[in-house]
């Protein structure tokens, strides 16, 4: 008998205890669902100026529970803001601040323009036109020089990063006026500094260790195929 009381008592809890994937899902889940019942507590609320002061009471709350809002501008609108939200825009409260409308807090973003124009020459990259518009935009003289000499420095170490092979002076020099549709020439005697033999260009996502493991992968490929050539003569 004892037994059965038991089981029955088991039973009880079960059917009482609740799940997150059958409950109604969160607003704003930063908040918590004993917040989320609080208001839903406060909109039953039947007298306006009860229902304003508890009101006043779940913000209070809210804000104890995400003191990090106060790092924020304007964090005692957004605490108003994010109760109206919680009560989903309908709440008939005293506000210090006016109600917040579905339509602003949920606007769609706009559209960032994205360039469409196709790049000229993909290891230098898009904002390197914008460079040669600021460049070419300079009086002639000692600035512009150094602005061209700084310039061409920059468009080699893109394409050796992009290439493996070396690349001249004059190439990178011929890359310069042809992305500048001739406004930009490079002065007679122009010479880039030389690189350094253990000089290293790396991609974009590429530390060294990894460059240095796929290298070691593609010696030690080679290195087995050799041995396998070699066993195959024997």
């Amino acid at each position: 008998m004892e037994a059965m009381d038991n089981i029955e008592n088991k039973d009880n809890v079960v059917s009482v205890l609740e799940y997150n994937t059958h409950r109604e899902k969160l607003t704003l889940p930063e908040y918590g669902r004993l917040v989320q019942k609080m208001v839903e507590q406060v909109k039953s609320i039947q007298d306006r100026e009860k229902r304003s002061q508890q009101a006043r009471a779940v913000v209070r709350t809210m804000e104890l529970l995400n003191p990090s809002i106060h790092q924020q501008e304007n964090w005692e609108r957004t605490l108003w803001d994010n109760l109206f939200v919680m009560a989903d825009y309908d709440l008939d409260i005293d506000s210090p601040y006016p109600k917040p409308q579905k339509s602003d807090i949920h606007e769609t973003p706009q559209m960032v323009p994205v360039e469409k124009k196709p790049l000229k020459a993909m290891h230098y990259g898009r904002n390197i036109l914008n460079v040669i518009d600021l460049v070419s935009g300079l009086e002639d003289g000692e600035l512009k020089t150094q602005m061209i000499h700084d310039l061409a420095v920059y468009m080699r170490t893109q394409y050796l990063i992009w290439n493996k092979d070396s690349v001249s002076d004059a190439t990178i020099f011929q890359d310069i006026e042809k992305l500048s549709e001739g406004r930009l020439v490079v002065p007679e005697g122009m010479v880039l500094t030389e690189l350094s033999k253990k000089a290293s260009f790396n991609r974009p996502g590429l530390n060294p260790s990894q460059k240095n493991n796929n290298n070691n992968k593609g010696r030690n490929k080679g290195n087995r195929g050799n041995n396998q050539r070699k066993g195959g003569r024997r």
